[in-house]
């Protein structure tokens, strides 16, 4: 069951990320999955540095913090395939 939750949450954050980066036309839904899975744990990883609580589960504060780590990996990506 945990494994269904991160990959909807995934789907979520990569999906909302993909369209606030212009990229919802690029992106399937099993890469909105994976951009937004590993999103997360970027996410987590900024906020952790700055002090701040990561992924603390199923709620809006993870999500956002899922959307931005999303964000960053789409732009970092963008950057490279340049």
């Amino acid at each position: 069951m945990n494994i269904l939750v991160w990959i909807i949450f995934g789907a979520l954050a990569g999906w909302i990320a993909s369209i606030v980066m212009g990229k919802n036309r690029q992106m399937g839904a099993l890469a909105n999955i994976i951009v937004g899975i590993i999103g997360a744990f970027i996410g987590g990883w900024i906020m952790n540095q700055f002090g701040a609580a990561g992924v603390t589960g199923f709620n809006l504060n993870s999500l956002l913090v899922a959307i931005l780590g999303a964000i960053v990996l789409l732009f970092v990506v963008g950057l490279v395939r340049r």
